[in-house]
């Protein structure tokens, strides 16, 4: 499959819209340059383009295979990956300490939206390495940082996270896997585990499974919780591999789309390690019933990089859409050529869907990477200036989450119906992007959980200061763009202030409810609302990069955005005032 790394729009947005260039010419980030990234994301554009891509369908054609406990790759991932790893890749924002390259989150972020457009199938194993590195890099042991970091961050070793169980999905109360202390400091942990991506697989020499397990003597609920480090093979003191640890992979699921990602089934502690005895050997990290605020650490980073998912399906899908609909010859355009078919470009129809497909894909871009930001202000910053940053990105995750995946799923559908009965065809490559979009509204929290963070968690900040400052902050953005050249941007200014004012509106009416506790009413709004939120906050940064760059194309862009597709924020303001009442009474329809 053909993929070409958009490494111009995504440079201009880490830039001059999540706010990199301010942050490069104050020093922020030491000695990195603005050639620097760009070196950075063009290296990282042509890996995507030229060796991942090419690999994507055969990848999803051939999937992952399970025989006797063990998992083989589709053929060549294991090469492919190697050569990703030594390339550097899998360390971009570890820490140096350990062998990492300490860069800002923004440039891996952007380049983890390639790697996804190339292969989400793919760039999954490494995603949830990244993740575990940032869970043991800040509560680990030195002793756990010494034994696991460094093969981590180099990707010598992958990572995973182990929440899920049969009988607990979202509610991680009800996990019941369970952990024995050991006279010598270590744990023996029980149980299963569901939905394990890449647990087991056979392009690394370790896995170092992260996994929530309960004491015997813990309290009740997920303040019972601890987390473990419990890697497929122990580790010597000299580095080296010792023996099998009690923790094999059961099954992996067949799934509708992400066919190259094993989806596994776990099993702790059947017995059926070298030493003979049950039980895997696993290290806590962190404190014993502070489990969940470690792995938070980890789902927090896994939200924002299964948003940047949503963004590559999104640009892959358009980009293929746009390459059909170049060269397919269907009918006669009005105003086209008097003999023969037009290219279906030419239709006012296919020009609304491709354009519908950018925009959404901008949008959420922006919105994912002004997240990235707002996480490397935190880290660099000290005090109040910490605090608002890190609020910043937490208000911003759960928007980069569920509506930048809702748009993944979106634009691969618009995709398929650009490519007509042809896109229903398995043959043309344009499904697979539908398939593969398809997971990640579900995985690392649904997005109807984000919307109830979003909501309950994230609004109350500072007594609501933090989102009434971030509001007021997308007004200066609409602001300067009415202020600009105008003639070219239509009602843009207008049709952006009243998407704004609607965010505005839902958030005080969410604010009296929760603060009333009219909790149900809130809830019924909550999904509504983020799809509000993104609407708005991403018309906004299209309004910035619209300042930014004074070219037709950015500005065109704005304006189709805001014309066209922003319009749909009054009626989600009207569900988030208005609808809790119809919800509540047409339960009975339901049975």
């Amino acid at each position: 499959m053909t993929y070409r790394a958009p490494v111009d729009d995504i440079a201009f947005t880490l830039k001059q819209v999540a706010g990199l260039a301010p942050d490069l010419e104050k020093g922020r980030y030491g000695d990195l340059s603005d050639d620097l990234v760009d070196a950075i994301l063009s290296e990282a554009g042509r890996f995507a383009g030229e060796e991942i891509a090419p690999l994507n369908l055969s990848g999803d054609q051939e999937g992952a295979r399970w025989k006797d406990g063990t998992v083989t790759m589709p053929a060549g991932w294991a090469d492919l990956y190697h050569r990703w790893r030594e390339g550097g890749w899998n360390g971009l924002s570890g820490p140096e300490e350990f062998g990492g390259q300490g860069l800002p989150v923004m440039i891996n972020v952007a380049a983890n939206e390639m790697w996804s457009a190339a292969s989400m199938a793919f760039g999954l194993g490494p995603l949830l390495t990244m993740g575990a590195v940032e869970a043991l890099d800040k509560h680990g042991s030195d002793a756990l940082k010494a034994t696991f970091l460094e093969k981590l961050v180099s990707g010598e070793w992958t990572g995973t996270m182990n929440l899920t169980e049969p009988q607990a999905g979202s509610d991680l109360a009800a996990l019941r896997t369970r952990a024995e202390r050991k006279e010598d400091g270590t744990y023996r942990i029980f149980g299963q585990k569901i939905f394990i991506t890449y647990g087991e697989h056979d392009i690394t020499d370790n896995i170092v499974h992260l996994v929530l397990a309960r004491l015997p003597d813990a309290p009740a609920g997920t303040r019972g919780i601890s987390l473990f480090v419990v890697p497929k093979f122990l580790v010597k003191d000299d580095g080296s591999l010792g023996t099998r640890n009690d923790v094999f992979c059961a099954s992996i699921e067949h799934k509708i789309g992400i066919h190259g990602s094993p989806t596994c089934t776990m099993i702790f502690g059947d017995g059926k390690g070298d030493s003979g005895e049950a039980g895997a050997i696993g290290y806590l990290l962190g404190e014993e019933n502070r489990g969940l605020a470690c792995m938070f650490t980890m789902m927090n980073n896994a939200r924002l990089n299964v948003g940047i998912e949503g963004v590559g399906i999104a640009e892959a899908a358009y980009q293929k859409a746009k390459e059909y609909a170049q060269e397919r010859r269907q009918g006669k355009a009005a105003g086209g050529a008097i003999e023969g078919m037009s290219a279906i470009i030419e239709h006012p129809d296919i020009q609304r869907n491709l354009l519908t497909m950018k925009a959404l894909t901008s949008v959420a871009r922006t919105i994912c990477y002004a997240c990235a930001n707002a996480l490397d202000r935190a880290r660099s910053s000290d005090g109040d200036e910490a605090r608002h940053w890190q609020e910043r990105a937490n208000l911003l995750t759960p928007v980069a989450k569920a509506f930048s995946t809702d748009v993944g799923v979106e634009v691969a559908s618009i995709g398929v119906q650009v490519h007509g009965g042809m896109g229903f065809i398995e043959e043309t490559g344009a499904a697979i992007f539908y398939r593969d979009a398809r997971i990640a509204p579900i995985y690392e929290g649904t997005n109807g959980i984000q919307a109830i963070d979003l909501m309950t968690r994230k609004l109350p900040q500072s007594g609501g200061a933090q989102v009434a400052g971030y509001i007021a902050e997308l007004r200066e953005d609409v602001a300067a763009l009415r202020v600009s050249n105008s003639a070219d941007l239509g009602n843009a200014a207008d049709r952006l202030d009243s998407a704004i004012n609607d965010l505005d509106d839902a958030t005080s009416w969410l604010q009296s409810a929760l603060a009333e506790g009219r909790m149900n009413e809130a809830l019924a709004g909550a999904t509504p609302y983020l799809r509000l939120f993104g609407l708005a906050a991403g018309g906004a940064y299209l309004a910035r990069a619209a300042v930014a760059d004074t070219g037709a194309a950015r500005r065109a862009l704005c304006r189709f955005f805001a014309e066209n597709l922003v319009g749909e924020s009054a009626a989600l303001k009207a569900r988030v005032i208005e609808g809790a009442e119809s919800l509540a009474a047409a339960r009975v329809a339901l049975g």
